[in-house]
């Protein structure tokens, strides 16, 4: 299911959806020092341009998820995409998530993927950041996101989102905020996948972890604690 015209504004609502990823998209690959990769997608994905092979998932986080790591349950090979079996769900009392993405290379996004749960535990709105790995929930309200949706209700298929790839050019981590979900208090993701062209760092990054503690201070502590702070040199 593709929501395939690019938003005009920020918050673009889907209406009229479409199967298959069709031939439309920006095909202006850089060659340039033998380093684009884009069409290597992982064989097992079966969707063209699959970023799923440069998710860091071992460094993905979420707030307020109900399961520790069970965020990363929902990065599934493409021919998995329909498996409901694992999913992430919110807090009972509260349907806001924070989901941390960091990648292994510096990434040219092109569209995002986003199944939620059934009918109402889905979530309701998408805020995407690029490389603001310092937000939480203290901060994320009152910051500006690179690109917003609303999102497809009851869909049976996860539903693809072109993103403005101008504005997505040079990714090296996302953070997708889930303020809310159609109805009632919890929020449900199944699938979560990304579609773009990706650039071989120069040098390796440098990763320093930090020890995570789970506890109520999820909504008070900056992004560099509870998921990691990830540069590259």
């Amino acid at each position: 299911m593709n929501c395939q015209n690019e938003a005009g504004e920020d918050d673009y609502h889907p209406g009229h959806h479409h199967h298959g990823h069709g031939h439309g998209h920006d095909h202006d690959h850089s060659h340039s020092d033998g380093h684009d990769h884009s069409h290597d997608q992982p064989a097992d994905t079966g969707m063209a341009d699959s970023l799923f092979s440069k998710v860091n998932l071992d460094l993905v986080r979420c707030l307020n998820e109900s399961t520790p790591d069970s965020i990363k349950r929902v990065f599934k090979p493409y021919h998995q995409r329909l498996d409901t079996t694992r999913f992430v769900t919110s807090d009972p009392d509260d349907p806001e998530l924070l989901v941390y993405v960091p990648f292994t290379a510096m990434v040219k996004l092109k569209s995002i993927f986003i199944w939620g749960g059934p009918q109402d535990s889905s979530p309701s709105e998408v805020r995407v950041f690029a490389n603001r790995e310092d937000l939480d929930f203290d901060s994320i309200g009152d910051a500006e996101p690179t690109q917003q949706w609303a999102l497809a209700r009851g869909a049976r298929e996860p539903v693809e989102y072109p993103v403005r790839v101008a504005k997505f050019a040079s990714v090296r981590s996302l953070v997708l905020h889930f303020p809310a979900c159609f109805a009632g208090d919890e929020s449900m993701v199944y699938f979560l996948a990304f579609r773009g062209e990706w650039t071989e760092p120069q040098d390796k990054p440098v990763v320093a972890i930090y020890e995570l503690k789970p506890n109520a201070a999820d909504h008070k502590a900056p992004a560099s604690e509870l998921m990691g702070h990830h540069s590259i040199h």
